[in-house]
């Protein structure tokens, strides 16, 4: 697993409570270790790709069937989730967030709770 995903959801000091949604969850790595921190909390995740919700959900199967995670393809810039709010909201490596952070982040917030927290992290993945 990766030093860069675990160091960052270190980062996020996870409560057992949290209610938390990752943007673009890839192959549901970050997922497997933020779930594995919550007790009564929630974890919803969405992807552009309908692949990587798969891979998600294959990877975090047993977290899905105890109710703690669930997966949605959806784009951010079209996701409706309604009236949910998150204690915190992560992406990382989505491109949105460095081609047009301003909007990016907009899009985001309106899915904090009141002091909630964002958390991004931008680079590139090794040989692109």
């Amino acid at each position: 697993m990766s030093d860069r995903i675990e160091d960052f959801v270190e980062s996020m000091k996870i409560q057992p409570g949290d209610r938390i949604l990752e943007i673009g969850c890839g192959h549901g790595v970050a997922a497997t270790l933020i779930c594995s921190k919550l007790v009564s909390g929630s974890f919803l995740a969405i992807d552009r790709s309908q692949k990587m919700i798969d891979a998600a959900v294959k990877r975090n199967e047993a977290f899905v069937k105890a109710g703690l995670a669930k997966f949605i393809m959806a784009e951010l810039e079209l996701a409706d989730l309604g009236d949910r709010k998150f204690d915190k909201v992560l992406a990382m490596r989505v491109r949105l967030f460095h081609s047009e952070p301003r909007q990016a982040q907009q899009l985001a917030m309106r899915w904090l709770a009141p002091n909630g927290k964002l958390f991004v992290q931008y680079d590139e993945p090794q040989g692109k």
